[in-house]
Formats: structure tokens, sequence, C-alpha cells
């Protein structure tokens, strides 16, 4: 994959809500960027009531079921109306996929989306299937082992460049010493999720040359926050004061690691990075205990899997929708979507005022006080 500058681009989001399997409405998110062709051959073809599965790793970020789920459910809705979406998420469990994925077999989906938990173990999920004929497309983490028949994703190399390049210019901003044994600790995610590695390449490249040295770093078993709690905490005590910044792969870690700083009453708090925007990971950088995240509204690269599987259904040329752009990653055909780092200095323009969350959602409680000082109401 390379890690070159993609335009950015901007999508105000209608997130839609939770949403029943079968009962979903349009959210018209790649509407504007796909002609309808593929819907229409959908409805009216061959593949009338063509089962398509949509087969999530966890629910250790909330992600999945608010935002992933709706918004493949309403884009399969409206590019294919006939078409019968079929959901699970593993949960973190490896063997529970497999046996969702060979579920989905047996109901006669012609095409598995997959958001592996161990993308190794994914590989011999991809090669069943293909041996019955049907189509799979890899979500969010790739399958490096095997052959899917396309991938979708947000840029994940790209995300860990820029956390790791944002935090390194406020640590230069803040006149920040790289000398004294001052350095850095990298919280990675799982080490059987292939876009983790992905980020984590992306970290490296983007700590490189900054003059701030890695103190410690740890591939954090299955995104899990309580153990990269565990795991930050007993560098606090092996590290103290040296620790100048933590970067750390989503939100879920990073929010981990500042509960370990807290528990040590380390004041003031490193910055500490995130990824994926989530309410929780929005709410801590507002009250100033987290440097930043990364956008990335999932309802578009959710949508977009539901019009790469229509096409492979109709046997058509996937066409670029909603931002993505095409490559190759992995040696498949990829659509690949640009990150945008989030911090206090743009919360209210990128995430408020496009609506991928509300002040209603993020100003409650004790971050009330840190809304109005961003100015968000």
């Amino acid at each position: 994959m390379t890690a070159r500058r993609i335009t950015q681009i901007s999508v105000a989001v209608a997130v839609a809500a939770t949403l029943p399997i079968l009962g979903a409405c349009s959210s018209g998110k790649n509407s504007s960027t796909k002609s309808g062709a593929a819907g229409s051959s959908a409805a009216a073809g061959g593949d009338k009531g063509a089962k398509i599965a949509f087969l999530m790793p966890d629910e250790a970020s909330t992600r999945y079921e608010q935002h992933d789920k709706p918004g493949f459910v309403a884009e399969l809705k409206k590019v294919c109306p006939t078409c019968t979406p079929l959901y699970n998420n593993a949960t973190g469990d490896a063997s529970k996929q497999q046996q969702q994925f060979n579920a989905a077999l047996t109901q006669g989906a012609k095409v598995i989306v997959l958001d592996p938990v161990d993308s190794t173990a994914a590989s011999s999920l991809v090669s069943a299937a293909h041996s019955k004929g049907v189509k799979v497309i890899a979500y969010d983490r790739p399958i490096p082992q095997a052959k899917p028949d396309f991938y979708v994703s947000f840029n994940n190399e790209e995300i860990g460049k820029s956390i790791a390049q944002s935090l390194v210019q406020d640590l230069k901003a803040k006149g920040v010493s790289t000398g004294g044994g001052n350095g850095i600790l990298e919280v990675n995610g799982s080490p059987t999720d292939a876009a983790a590695g992905l980020i984590k390449k992306g970290v490296h490249e983007g700590l490189a040359g900054s003059g701030y040295k890695t103190l410690s770093e740890y591939d954090t078993p299955e995104w899990d926050p309580s153990k990269a709690q565990s795991w930050v905490s007993g560098q606090v005590s092996r590290f103290g004061k040296k620790i100048v910044g933590i970067v750390a792969a989503n939100d879920g870690t990073g929010g981990g690691a500042i509960a370990a700083l807290k528990a040590a009453s380390v004041n003031p708090l490193p910055p500490v990075t995130g990824n994926d925007a989530t309410t929780a990971g929005l709410q801590l950088i507002i009250a100033g205990d987290q440097y930043n995240t990364i956008s990335k509204p999932s309802e578009i690269v959710a949508g977009a899997a539901a019009d790469v599987a229509v096409d492979l259904l109709n046997g058509k040329s996937v066409t670029a929708v909603g931002g993505g752009s095409l490559t190759t990653v992995f040696g498949t055909k990829t659509m690949l979507f640009v990150p945008k780092v989030i911090t206090q200095s743009n919360l209210k323009t990128d995430i408020i005022s496009t609506k991928i969350a509300t002040a209603s959602q993020l100003c409650t409680g004790s971050y009330k006080a840190g809304c109005t000082k961003l100015g968000i109401s």
C-alpha cells in the first residue's frame, strides 16, 4: 500500500438510527456518485432476492452496531431493494465468526462482506466461499493471505501515519524536548488484525525522523481497552515522566491509556492519540484528555461495500463511490477512503457542523464545560 497523500474528502453524513435487518431507510449517501444502474439491474435481473451477508468482528468498538451496520443496510436497500442482508457480529471470537460465515453460506448468501476477527484464519473462509461460487469482500481489515474478490476500507496506513505526525507536531509546538530519555509509547491494535498491522506501519512512518524515540510498544489482543490500560500502567511505572506522548491505534486503546495515566496521577497528561471518532473519544478530546482521533464515517465505507456487492452480483466493473479511490492492496482490487485527523481545533467544524455527531450527543454531564469552551452548543 502506498502512503501517498490523497485529497481529503468532506462528506456530510446523515447517521442512520439503529435499523432492523430488513427495514432500513435509504441514506442516499452514494447516490450522487453512482448512476443507479447497479440498483436497477439487481432489482430487475437474475439477482432478485439475493442474500448478501455483512459479518462484523467485535463489539469492543461501538462503530459496527451504530454506524457500519445501518450504513450497509440502508445503501443495500437503495441499490437493490429486493436483496436481503444477513447481519452478524462475532464479538471478537474467530471460531464464532467461522460459524456465522458457514451459516451465511448455508442460507444461500451470494456475496459475503467480511471484517475478519483473525485476518490469517479468514483465508480458509475465502477459500470455502469461492469453492461454492460465492464472492467475498474484505471489509475494513484486509485478508493478505487469500484472494478476496474486493477490499473496501479507509486507508489504514495513512491513519497511523496521520495520528503519529499530528502528535509529533503538537509536541514540537509545545517545545517538548527530544532529549533526556524522553520518548513515546505505541499502543497498537490486535496482532491478528491485518489492518492493525497497516496502522502500526503508518505510525512508524509518522514517528520516523521526529527525534522522539519509541520507549516501548504493545500489540493489544482483540483491541481490548482493559489490556491496553494494564500495559500502559506498567510502562508508567517503568518510564514515568519520560513518556511525553502515546500513539494509540484507536479510541478504545487510547481511552485505556488515559485511564492508566489518571490512575497513576500523571499530571499534566501527555498527548494521547485515537482513531474512529467514537462518542467516548470525541468527549475525551473535548475534555482535553485525548489529543486527536480520526474521523472516518464508516457509513460511507459500509455503503460502498453494499455498492460493490451489487456490482459483483451483476458482473459489473466496480466504480469508485463516495469519494473513494481505486487501487490495489495485497494484490486485491481495493477501494480506499481518506481519513481526517480531528483535534479540538476542528472538532466543531468537521464533526458537529457535518452532523457526524451532534452537540446533544457529546455535550453531556461533565463535558458541557468543555463544549462551551470550544463554542459547541
